[in-house]
């Protein structure tokens, strides 16, 4: 009977895999509506979208989402002003991992295309595209503006902590009681981990070493994908991070006194952690745990009597 399920369901992959890129580029588009409005704290609802350079409102027929901004060059229709890239890589950024969580999933187990961690419960897909919309939301706004907006943060806090009760699965659990367990824990080791590490560097530095939001959006994280993915998002963010400011420094487009944004690499290095994290820490972990030998079994006579001679 399931044999007979999967042959009608999977003929649909192809058009639910063009559904994926398609839906996470729309969402992209709203993103960018977010990203924009929020900072200037803008209502992300009304008015319709406008051009950021002369107000003028866009007709849906010129808003589709990265077909527009190819269409007409990037400039606007309404003014002939160029419009931002921005605008075209984050809707492309969130169909492209919109499109990379839904071949995490499958019905049956086993591997994925491009070493994806596998799913099988269909509810981490949305779950997943929840936590990657935030996290493209506070990128973009971190490198404009240097802030994450609590939405994203204490809101993360919140939904991971809901969802993780709502879906045990998302902390590979099947009690609801210990999944939010497993999410309250992560997001007190994520907060508290970046916490004690920006009042050590204030201390180090004698300056704000690294912005509260980013203590909050670990923490969120933690709430989500739990302890051990906070653990690894610290080391690889870090790493990305410390290539990414000295490479800056040394392209002398910062300064060792200059704010470098540290939202974007705890982002990154997250999505790392949603799509192969896990496999990247088995093999991590498996660097420093030696193989086992399995020792003779001494019932077994070897078929070589000189084995057996002083």
């Amino acid at each position: 009977m399931f044999d007979l399920f999967q042959s009608y369901l999977f003929p649909w992959r192809e058009f639910f895999v063009f559904l994926s890129f398609a839906f996470g580029a729309c969402i992209g588009s709203f993103l960018n509506v977010c990203i924009y409005r929020i900072p200037r704290e803008l209502s992300v609802v009304k008015p319709r979208s406008f051009c950021p350079n002369c107000n003028t409102p866009i007709p849906w027929y010129n808003n589709i989402p990265l077909f527009t901004y190819l269409f007409l060059r990037g400039k606007s229709k309404c003014c002939d002003r160029e419009i931002s890239f921005r605008y075209f890589l984050v809707e492309a950024i969130t169909a492209v991992l919109f499109l990379l969580v839904w071949l995490k999933f499958d019905l049956l187990p086993g591997s994925r295309a491009l070493g994806l961690v596998p799913i099988t419960d269909w509810r981490l897909v949305p779950v997943y595209w929840l936590v990657v919309s935030g996290l493209i939301l506070g990128t973009f706004v971190d490198f404009e503006h240097l802030i994450i907006p609590d939405r994203v943060t204490l809101g993360g806090i919140v939904s991971g902590i809901i969802l993780s009760f709502a879906l045990p699965s998302l902390h590979l659990e099947d009690s609801h009681i210990i999944s939010l367990l497993y999410a309250l824990l992560g997001t007190l080791v994520g907060g508290g981990m970046l916490w004690g590490l920006a009042i050590f560097g204030k201390m180090l530095f004698h300056k704000d070493a690294m912005g509260f939001g980013d203590v909050k959006l670990l923490g969120a994280l933690g709430a989500f994908l739990g302890t051990k993915a906070v653990f690894f998002n610290v080391l690889i963010s870090s790493l990305i991070g410390s290539i990414a400011g000295v490479s800056l420094i040394l392209a002398k487009k910062q300064t060792m006194q200059s704010r470098i944004p540290y939202g974007p690499y705890i982002a990154f290095a997250a999505i790392i952690w949603i799509l192969w994290g896990t496999t990247i820490w088995d093999a991590y972990i498996n660097m420093f745990i030696p193989p086992e030998i399995t020792p003779p079994d001494p019932t077994i006579i070897s078929p070589n009597p000189q084995l057996y001679i002083n």
